[in-house]
């Protein structure tokens, strides 16, 4: 049986799309729906249901997958092993959110440059993110949303948690952590917030996990990096929710306050996400594997 077929046909199955699985390999979407039409006939049973959204795999289709993708990913790998860290350069292409990109994951696979890896970075959304994954642009992902489905496999990478903060003039006008405590959201309805993005995911987050209710005031100021939500903070713009990690010197200046201190402090999970099967290409899994070690010291 032809090997070009059957990782067609994972492909296919991994990405539960023929148009998707024709970007991943670089092919036509006649030439892989040919391909796996070819598979159906040798194996005299249909691998797949064509649906209106992309394909669902057969119960012969899944069994076929589940014993032949292990092999073919050791075969990759076999076949790419001769590219180590010491020969021709590899580009990783990387995606996640900019604050945690700069701050912790390119420091983090800084030591593999001199090793001949070579990095590209790209920044978006979660949904954002794993699109591109899915879609070949990216190799690797750094989000906050776990994915769907088979094509894209998910390690749990870090968590962080969320800190409620304020310049300390605001501090000082809310009364401290325990008047705050007492008071409730209500004592923060007046005071401006500082977000990403309209929809406020941080502090919505924060305000349902610590007072079980939902900010009732929109952002008085969005700005898409996180690293500017805190400068902002800094100066005194308003409140903001940000990941402590990023907080940490601001508040060691004193230049910002931490507003509440709740017994159970919002996390948030980050996630290390590639295409399955791809962690068999050594550039991708030696980056995926450094930022696994580094992350236990986050």
């Amino acid at each position: 049986m032809d090997l070009a077929l059957l990782r067609t046909f994972v492909t296919v199955h991994r990405a539960g799309s023929f148009t998707r699985a024709a970007a991943l390999l670089g092919l036509s979407q006649p030439a892989v729906t040919s391909q796996i039409r070819s598979l159906e006939r040798q194996l005299g049973r249909p691998l797949f249901l064509r649906r209106p959204r992309g394909v669902t795999p057969t119960t012969v289709g899944d069994e076929l997958a589940h014993k032949i993708a292990p092999h073919l990913d050791a075969l990759t790998e076999i076949t790419e092993a001769g590219l180590d860290e010491e020969s021709v350069t590899r580009t990783l292409h990387l995606a996640g959110p900019p604050e945690f990109a700069a701050e912790r994951a390119l420091p983090a696979l800084a030591p593999l440059i001199d090793r001949g890896l070579a990095v590209r970075t790209s920044f978006g959304s979660a949904d954002e993110l794993l699109n591109g994954l899915a879609a070949g642009h990216h190799d690797l992902a750094v989000t906050t949303t776990r994915p769907r489905g088979g094509l894209l496999t998910a390690t749990p990478l870090c968590d962080e948690e969320h800190v409620l903060v304020g310049a300390p003039r605001w501090a000082a006008r809310l009364g401290g952590p325990a008047a705050l405590q007492d008071r409730g959201p209500k004592a923060l309805d007046p005071v401006p917030v500082v977000e990403v993005h309209e929809t406020m995911p941080l502090v919505t987050r924060y305000w349902s996990a610590v007072f079980d209710a939902r900010p009732t005031a929109p952002a008085a100021v969005i700005a898409g990096d996180l690293r500017a939500v805190l400068a902002c903070t800094a100066a005194g713009a308003g409140i903001a929710v940000v990941p402590r990690y990023l907080a940490a010197p601001a508040l060691d200046r004193g230049e910002i306050v931490s507003l509440l201190d709740p017994p159970v402090p919002p996390l948030r999970t980050y996630f290390l996400v590639v295409r399955t099967g791809t962690l068999a290409l050594p550039h991708i899994a030696r980056a995926h594997e450094w930022l696994l070690r580094a992350a236990a010291a986050w």
